[in-house]
């Protein structure tokens, strides 16, 4: 038995690795395509395309449910051509076997997709957005579209680039009075974080007197703030990218300073339940080969995967944008796709 757990194990990781390439290939390779139509100043071709590599990581947490997904259509389907399962079945091996035998090897993708989601996503994701931004904003005005903006009391800050080593550049504050008037402006080249302040490199400091400007610039400059490496980093992300004690930190701080937290909260719960709606997946995949797919060619195999992996994804899409408008509890949001995959998947099983 333990010889055929391998066998349908193999069958299916190579299965679902070859899928997973595929699509992560193919989505690298558009989104390159989309990078050539917004190359401007330092951001040319290799700086895109070492942004796509960057990227790679969360490209492949992304894919993750929906190849493990089309990857069991796959390798269960190549199994049910060529009859394999027919005598695997004839010889007294049960339904739930063959679940064991095929869920075993996603438990190794499902901590490769947790550690990718918690360490690495993060990490590459900011490096390749501060690359990316930094290079586009060489010389370049600032725009309230373009870098990150932060409040700290009378402060508004704007900053082109951030890095997750504790470098910014592009730095630019606004400070104003208690009447909201201006008092303050200037913009650093870089700022480097020290531990418990920033250094300001290559100041212009504009001071606002009366009806007159005095205009200053400094080598370096202290500038002593709460604002931490940490907080930008999670600021310069979308919750989608940050890692799951990241939203949940973030979220929480949010909802402390009673500022709306639920796009976050709504991230962390889809995050955490990534790996169960990966084993979902699979459910889906074996009860679709012994169900509707029992005897159809593989093309018709792959696309019923794809359909069905791109509805769950905009059906999470709507949901969470819906826990956004009507107020639906973002935990809600994330559970119910999963929770309507695993009733369709249990109950074309049980009718197997």
């Amino acid at each position: 038995m333990k010889l055929l757990d391998s066998y349908i194990g193999k069958t299916v990781l190579m299965a679902v690795a070859m899928v997973l390439l595929v699509l992560v290939g193919l989505d690298g390779t558009f989104a390159f395509l989309a990078e050539l139509k917004e190359l401007e100043r330092e951001y040319q071709a290799p700086q895109a395309l070492l942004f796509i590599v960057m990227t790679l990581p969360r490209r492949i947490y992304d894919f993750m449910p929906v190849a493990v997904l089309i990857g069991c259509l796959v390798g269960m389907g190549t199994l049910a051509n060529t009859s394999e399962l027919t005598v695997i079945r004839a010889a007294g091996v049960s339904i739930a076997r063959l679940v064991y035998a095929a869920v075993r090897p996603v438990l190794w993708l499902v901590v490769i997709g947790l550690v990718l989601g918690q360490y690495v996503v993060p990490k590459t994701e900011q490096f390749a957005q501060s690359e990316r931004a930094r290079n586009m904003a060489e010389g370049k005005p600032i725009s309230g579209r373009d870098g990150f903006w932060y409040r700290e009391e009378g402060q508004y800050i704007h900053i082109q680039a951030i890095q997750p080593n504790g470098v910014m550049y592009g730095v630019s504050r606004f400070v104003f009075n208690e009447q909201f008037d201006l008092v303050q402006s200037d913009f650093s080249q870089r700022a480097i974080y020290q531990g418990d302040h920033w250094v300001l490199e290559q100041v212009k400091q504009t001071r606002m007197q009366g009806e007159s400007t005095e205009s200053e610039r400094f080598q370096t400059l202290r500038w002593d703030t709460t604002v931490t490496p940490e907080v930008l980093s999670v600021v310069a992300l979308k919750p989608d990218y940050l890692s799951i004690t990241g939203l949940y930190e973030y979220a929480t701080y949010l909802s402390r300073q009673a500022l709306e937290s639920k796009a976050y909260y709504f991230s962390f719960w889809k995050k955490v339940f990534q790996p169960i709606t990966t084993i979902v997946m699979v459910f889906i995949a074996i009860s679709f080969v012994f169900g509707p797919l029992r005897s159809v060619t593989m093309g018709q195999r792959i696309t019923a995967g794809v359909l069905v992996g791109l509805a769950f994804h905009y059906a999470q899409q709507l949901l969470g944008h819906a826990s956004l408008i009507y107020d639906i509890p973002p935990l809600l949001g994330a559970l119910l796709p999963m929770a309507v995959c695993l009733v369709a998947g249990v109950w074309l099983l049980r009718r197997v």
